[in-house]
């Protein structure tokens, strides 16, 4: 068990590689808050103990925290603005940073060969309290299926904080399989993951968008094969390499996704994903101030245009298995653009209703669904 309690303590005095320290404040740094009229929360709080230094950062939605092996002389805690710290360890020349504070000056003092720096700081008694770390009750995940289920489905997530739900994503363990689901209300991604190293427990939680974000950042650069999850009374903990990251649970309810996804369709086409992702970037230039990317079927072709008033117009065109009436449909070129970025198989099958009501979009699997909201097209 791991805790942030901590003290007022006189001296502290911990000599380190410079490469090693830059790579771990480069880590916990993204957990400063950058917003906050709060001024310690973009601080860094530095402990050395027992031979490590621990370094921690909150905004208090999301914690990070690290450690690494130093040579400890003096144990002891402080707090120093964190980006200024991140970016003068990074500048510093090779050699070993010997980082010194005496609580009755306020400073700390950074030296490295002939540079030498000497920051204010912040008390360690008002850095918040962070949440407990026990990895004895955290479960191991696959790392790799974590990561491509996030990176397939979180891009889906809100960005408006006036719907705190919608800015998460629902993570679902249960039992061998891992379900994730993210919706701003104009597109809605599911993914359902076979874990071959399942937690083989039943597990739900609405965790930020942001926090998974970080995560497969952190994991994304770490050797480990595996994952470690842990969920406690309001937070999620996620490990990966040593590095620790906590978020809150978002409270409230998720919706119910299975009931948005239709169960009839009137068209149903298969199309040759990546040259029609290529069409879709390039037209989607076009596609501005909010206009709309058009798809029109006809039998045995598409063609997507774009047209913003004032800028120009785009059309192209490329041979599909479509037969049926005429439809033309009119979709955010963003969202589309997404939805065909996180279909990673050769054919997307795209299933339509009519151009007033929501499209579906797959791949060869069922595994992924990404629904996509219309746009009414004019005229």
């Amino acid at each position: 068990m791991t805790s942030m309690d901590t003290v007022a303590l006189t001296t502290m005095r911990v000599v380190c590689g410079k490469e090693e320290l830059a790579e771990k404040l480069q880590v916990v740094g993204r957990g400063v808050s950058t917003r906050t009229t709060v001024q310690i929360l973009g601080g860094i709080m530095l402990r050395s103990a027992a031979g490590r230094l621990h370094l921690s950062a909150t905004d208090m939605e999301i914690s990070l925290r690290d450690s690494f092996e130093a040579r400890v002389e003096e144990e002891g805690a402080v707090v120093v603005p964190g980006r200024l710290l991140v970016d003068i360890v990074r500048l510093l020349p090779a050699g070993e940073v010997t980082l010194e504070h005496r609580a009755d000056e306020g400073v700390a003092r950074l030296t490295c060969g002939a540079a030498s720096y000497q920051l204010n700081t912040y008390g360690p008694e008002d850095f918040p309290r962070l949440p407990e770390i026990e990895p004895e009750s955290a479960f191991t995940v696959d790392r790799e299926a974590f990561l491509d289920t996030i990176a397939r489905v979180g891009r889906s997530a809100s960005r408006d904080e006036s719907r705190p739900v919608l800015t998460g994503v629902l993570v679902r363990f249960e039992g061998s399989k891992l379900v994730m689901a993210a919706t701003d209300s104009y597109r809605l991604s599911v993914k359902e993951t076979d874990l071959t190293k399942g937690p083989g427990r039943e597990l739900e939680a609405i965790v930020p968008a942001r926090a998974l974000q970080e995560l497969a950042r952190i994991a994304g650069a770490a050797d480990a094969e595996t994952i470690d999850v842990g969920v406690q009374e309001n937070q999620v903990v996620f490990g990966a390499d040593g590095v620790w990251l906590t978020a809150r649970r978002i409270d409230g309810q998720f919706p119910n996704y299975r009931q948005l996804l239709p169960e009839q369709f009137e068209a149903e086409v298969q199309l040759p994903r990546e040259e029609l992702l290529d069409v879709v970037r390039r037209t989607g230039l076009l596609a501005q101030r909010k206009s709309p990317l058009r798809l029109r079927f006809e039998e045995g072709e598409l063609t997507v245009s774009a047209q913003t008033q004032d800028v120009g117009e785009a059309r192209e065109s490329l041979p599909v298995g479509y037969s049926g009436e005429t439809m033309e449909i009119g979709f955010n070129a963003e969202f589309l653009r997404d939805g065909l970025e996180s279909v990673i198989d050769d054919t997307v099958r795209l299933k339509l209703i009519s151009p007033l009501r929501p499209g579906l979009m797959y791949g060869e699997g069922d595994d992924f669904k990404y629904l996509i909201m219309p746009i009414r097209l004019a005229g």
